[in-house]
């Protein structure tokens, strides 16, 4: 494994699920060959490119450029935790027939399987978007079109950033870093013991502020919905456009390859925490 090419990588089948690249069968090479060749990725380069590209065009002086970069900097973990909390994770999305489809990809079948790579990148169709509205809305506010282009430029490098931690988070590998491998202990508690709480990535000072951090899973009791998010056979009865969508019943547990390593892996850490 370890003296594969890149593309007997991109070729090895035993690294994916269905279509998908499978986290929890990778290693940390694996990792970079799926992450730097993965389209989502590859499309949010071009666009950093054409934002920078657009600074230039524009640029008027490096105050709201710089304001516009600093801005997202230091927002970007709070708008994450936002749209994480309180759009990702809320019922009334599920309950819609018009937003069911929206509410399944952007969160739901993560959480059914937290391995998956084509579900843990979200959908550029809802991420784009959001960042040329909201940190481009910002941006522009602090910075005209200079600021609109350098917020666009820099979330979408945070985007690329938080996405390459996340994926550090599933994988089937122990960070070296403390710091790595703290928040991937925190993460993985938010998929494996309760969905309501380590809403953030790379950064959980706005769980802390908001009081939805934990890092002991004895803290707090096992949550029953920390695999569909609350959909579960009775929602799916009432609201069944997810599972139409899905194609199958809610699942109470991932179908991913590596469930109980992840599971036991948290509880170990936990106990060494203690």
């Amino acid at each position: 494994m370890k003296n594969q090419s890149i593309l007997e990588i991109m070729r090895n089948k035993d690294l994916k699920s269905g279509r998908s690249y499978d986290l929890g069968k990778m290693n940390l090479k694996e990792l970079w060959v799926a992450y730097l060749t993965h389209g989502t990725i590859l499309l949010y380069f071009g666009l950093i490119l054409a934002s920078i590209v657009g600074v230039y065009y524009t640029f008027t002086g490096w105050v709201p450029v710089i304001s516009a970069v600093l801005l997202m900097i230091f927002g970007f973990p709070l708008i994450w935790y936002i749209i994480h909390r309180w759009i990702m994770h809320v019922s009334i999305l599920y309950r819609i027939k018009w937003t069911a489809s929206l509410w399944k990809r952007i969160h739901f079948d993560h959480h059914q399987d937290p391995h998956l790579l084509n579900v843990l990148f979200g959908s550029p169709l809802n991420t784009l978007p959001t960042i040329l509205i909201v940190p481009g809305g910002l941006g522009y506010l602090v910075g005209g079109f200079p600021g609109f282009f350098a917020a666009i430029g820099t979330a979408l490098y945070m985007s690329c950033f938080y996405e390459f931690f996340h994926c550090i988070q599933h994988l089937g590998y122990k960070p070296k870093s403390k710091y790595v491998l703290h928040i991937k202990q925190v993460h993985v508690l938010h998929h494996f013991h309760d969905e309501k709480g380590n809403y953030g990535i790379t950064n959980y000072f706005w769980d802390k502020l908001f009081g939805t951090y934990y890092e002991d899973a004895k803290s707090r009791t096992r949550s029953p919905t920390v695999f569909n998010m609350g959909y579960d056979i009775k929602q799916a009865e009432h609201y069944p456009w997810v599972m139409l969508k899905t194609g199958a019943p809610p699942r109470d547990r991932p179908a991913g390859s590596n469930f109980r390593g992840q599971k036991k892996a948290a509880a170990e850490e936990n106990q060494k925490a203690a």
